[in-house]
């Protein structure tokens, strides 16, 4: 009997239903992720090929893994391995491999690959790009900073607070934020548009938590149709934004609004409802520090939120049969 090839032991452990054989039926990531490789010299010794580190960083995300966590996986999880395209005996990279790729890629590189990923889903017919969602939720970078209260303390000042925590906090770029009384937090706010039709996200950004919702209105507002937010947006600056770019407003009016209809906002709440919960699918701690870096950890978990949207949703190829 003839002996294997790596191709058939991996079709062998990694079945064809398989959500990392998917994505390379949905997506030709080896054409998305070419540009990177100017990133690399050709002088010197030859390093991990950028594809196969974007392929590990994405798997990192879908998966939810610290870095350590990822070393560990590629080297010993079969689908992984197979994924990010290395053999089955082949050694894997260290963990300081992907901190130090994803201060090359960037956030501003990953943005264009985020919008591309979203062109191939929507030629795909995933996005309707009639409806969209648009909300912020929290990001904590940290629970509590006793330690640094202190240090202003002693400094002279009163207090810590959004005007000088930034001298004293590791993190300078993070505020406190707060929902209500009772939900007060210290990081970011990641503001999403989500199309209507899957849930797939549309636009990302994020800001300090101290930044109000509809401030951030002019970077995630779609290009067309009609979009659906809460009290927090029903001011004039979002509904300028929205005109500007061609949308039509479907915000839930505030209490006190001359002209309020209960009604239709019990219905705008209503449609709005099933997708609020894309936020719990996504992290709500910030894996690093400064607010680049904290755009590129919100990009990566829209890319991977998308995808998996596309695996559920498109339907399979058809495998070819394993040779006799």
């Amino acid at each position: 009997m003839p002996m294997m090839t790596e191709a058939e032991m991996f079709r062998m452990m990694v079945p064809d239903g398989h959500p990392f054989r998917r994505l390379d039926e949905i997506l030709d990531l080896s054409e998305m992720v070419a540009p990177l490789r100017s990133l690399y010299s050709d002088l010197g010794a030859t390093g991990i090929d950028v594809e196969r580190g974007f392929r590990a960083l994405l798997v990192q995300f879908w998966e939810d893994h610290s870095d350590r966590e990822m070393e560990r996986c590629m080297r010993e999880n079969v689908a992984v391995r197979f994924f990010c395209g290395f053999g089955l005996t082949e050694g894997t990279p260290a963990y300081s491999y992907l901190s130090k790729l994803r201060a090359r890629v960037g956030a501003s590189r990953l943005a264009r690959l985020f919008n591309e990923v979203n062109g191939k889903l929507r030629e795909k017919g995933l996005f309707g790009d009639v409806f969209t969602f648009i909300d912020a939720s929290a990001i904590v970078t940290k629970t509590a900073l006793w330690e640094e209260r202190d240090r202003a303390i002693r400094d002279g000042e009163e207090a810590l607070n959004n005007s000088n925590v930034g001298r004293y906090a590791a993190d300078g770029d993070a505020r406190w934020g707060a929902k209500s009384k009772d939900k007060i937090w210290f990081g970011y706010k990641r503001h999403h548009a989500v199309d209507m039709r899957f849930g797939l996200i549309r636009k990302v950004a994020v800001t300090p938590a101290n930044v109000p919702d509809f401030k951030a209105v002019r970077d995630v507002c779609p290009g067309r149709g009609m979009a659906f937010m809460d009290k927090g947006y029903d001011c004039a600056e979002a509904y300028l934004w929205l005109e500007a770019n061609g949308c039509a407003p479907a915000t839930i009016m505030k209490d006190n609004r001359r002209g309020k209809d209960a009604d239709l906002d019990r219905w705008r709440s209503g449609v709005r409802m099933p997708f609020e919960g894309n936020f719990s699918k996504l992290g709500r701690r910030a894996r690093y520090r400064g607010k680049v870096k904290v755009l590129f950890q919100c990009l990566m978990e829209a890319v991977c939120h998308n995808l998996k949207k596309a695996v559920r949703n498109l339907p399979p190829v058809a495998a070819e049969p394993l040779p006799a």
